[in-house]
């Protein structure tokens, strides 16, 4: 009899890939997941912030009873919603223009003292900072088709907090409809 006989009673082999440069990927994606998912969520902010800003200006050109400067001012804001839009698109899919034009906004927003200045400072930190570097960097995108395993997992203070956030927004804006004279 020959030992390479079948054996049946044997464990199941398949071959093994080299994972090593899966690894290396893995462990890029996981240094950075919580930035990705931070910049991701200003691209949100950037949807919201460009269809406010288009709802507005919109709205003001179509109110027809403004000069030439409200007129001026009103497609201006136009601009300004639509490069968000643009913005928001380029820095949740995380491109290198996305973020050219999302700091260009968040300069723009950095006017806005002492909240606005505040919360463009930190996008401008997510965008420029290291981590931020790398995220938009081109290279990036190929870990992240090796990685699609690795996912961001939101704490769950971060769902409780949220919860609480639009439980007081609600709250303000049913209050004046329930309040009494």
């Amino acid at each position: 009899m020959s030992n390479t006989a079948f054996n049946p009673y044997a464990a199941p082999s398949a071959p093994v890939e080299d994972v090593s440069a899966n690894a290396e990927a893995e462990a890029i994606r996981k240094a950075h997941i919580n930035h990705e998912a931070s910049v991701k969520a200003v691209g949100i902010l950037y949807y919201l912030g460009g269809i406010g800003v288009t709802i507005a200006a919109l709205g003001a050109l179509a109110g027809g009873r403004t000069n030439s400067a409200g007129i001026a001012i009103a497609v201006g804001l136009l601009a300004v919603g639509v490069g968000q839009f643009f913005a928001g698109y380029g820095v949740r899919a995380l491109r290198p223009w996305g973020r050219i034009i999302g700091c260009i906004l968040s300069a723009i927003g950095l006017i806005g003292f002492p909240i606005g200045t505040l919360i463009n400072g930190y996008i401008l930190y997510l965008f420029l900072s290291k981590k931020g570097r790398t995220i938009f960097a081109p290279e990036y995108q190929d870990v992240i088709a090796a990685t699609p395993h690795v996912k961001y997992k939101t704490s769950i203070l971060v769902w409780i907090f949220l919860a609480l956030v639009v439980g007081l927004v609600v709250v303000a804006v049913l209050a004046p409809m329930f309040g009494g004279k």
